[in-house]
């Protein structure tokens, strides 16, 4: 070995752009907001190598419902805005209808975080969503990832994405398989765009209509940045209400591909929904992204939930029932058209 090797100052992970000290700091902040979280059924602490998580003994058949997804190009405006504690939520939730909507119940989360520096104070916010979320769906966050990757993301950005367990009884499972033909179609309100169609709307709003996130746009009566940030909806108590007095034969959470994509995901074969439009009331950030594009109306139908981010089947005879429910419960909903005869797709009328 030469002398001008022998001095080289030694290289460090440090000096490749992750600090492990910085990460370890962080993940001690992270422990204490996951262990909000946790319930008698958690068996593990934040650290090890996997989450342990008991199940009930009270279920005679159990299920696993699971599922996976992640924040998308939403994460694109929390950047630019420095909004980042609203995006654990969005993540959460997005995740919690996806099962629920099979009958599943939460038990468990997992978040996986990457970035390409490790910011203290962001991170923070965007965990201490997660665990809000958690908590308020009664989930338990038991673990995930947080990867610092320099070279891989920008300075300021980060990737966002969450796995979920749940658990239902497998003859309270819901799939859609009793679903039938004269089935009323029931649709719940949606808080925006919830967590699809960004690439699209970031389009129309940052480049053709070259809004700044934080300039007023008075059709919306809202700063664009935040009227694209409303936070995805949590339907699991209204799920809870729907499927505890049996008022459901099939559920669709709207994302991505709006109704046209999702409500055929659980018809059974040789059936067919039909939807008329104009029967439930589109929110005005739809209306200005299809003015400011142009866009054709199957294209938005495709693309965003368009208002809607649940539907139900309900049996004809069980409809009134179902309405005194939700009626009690200041549940607000709209009929949007019912089951028909045909082959798995939407009919729009």
């Amino acid at each position: 070995m030469s002398e001008q090797t022998a001095k080289k100052t030694p290289v460090t992970y440090a000096d490749a752009g992750v600090n492990i000290s910085s990460g370890d700091r962080a993940k001690q902040r992270i422990k204490y907001l996951a262990q909000k979280t946790f319930n008698r059924n958690v068996l593990s602490e934040i650290g090890g190598f996997g989450g342990l998580f008991r199940l009930d003994g009270k279920y005679q058949q159990p299920v696993l419902v699971s599922s996976a997804d992640g924040v998308g190009t939403k994460l694109k405006i929390a950047f630019e805005l420095g909004i980042h504690h609203t995006v654990g939520a969005d993540l959460v939730n997005h995740c919690v209808n996806d099962i629920a909507v099979q009958g599943a119940k939460p038990l468990f989360f997992l978040d996986y975080l990457a970035t390409g520096r490790l910011d203290h104070e962001v991170t923070e916010k965007i965990v201490s969503g997660l665990s809000d979320a958690c908590r308020a769906n009664g989930c338990a966050l038991i673990g995930g990832e947080t990867a610092q990757m320099p070279g891989f993301y920008a300075d300021g950005e980060y990737d966002l994405a969450g796995f979920i367990v749940g658990v239902v009884e497998r003859e309270k499972l819901i799939t859609g398989e009793n679903i039938h033909i004269g089935d009323v179609l029931i649709a719940f309100p949606s808080t925006g765009l919830h967590t699809n169609g960004y690439s699209l709307a970031r389009k129309l709003f940052f480049e053709v209509a070259e809004y700044k996130a934080g300039q007023y746009i008075n059709a919306l009566q809202d700063k664009a940045g935040a009227a694209l940030m409303k936070t995805h909806r949590s339907y699991l108590n209204l799920i809870k209400k729907l499927t505890a007095g049996d008022y459901t034969t099939g559920m669709a959470h709207i994302t991505g591909g709006g109704v046209t994509e999702n409500l055929p995901r659980i018809l059974p074969r040789g059936m067919a929904a039909q939807v008329e439009l104009g029967s439930w009331p589109v929110l005005p950030i739809f209306e200005h992204l299809r003015e400011l594009g142009n866009v054709d109306q199957d294209e938005m139908l495709r693309t965003f939930n368009m208002g809607i981010g649940l539907i139900a089947a309900v049996p004809a005879e069980k409809f009134k029932r179902t309405k005194s429910m939700l009626d009690r419960a200041g549940e607000k909903f709209h009929v949007i058209g019912r089951i028909v005869k045909g082959e798995r797709k939407v009919v729009y009328v």
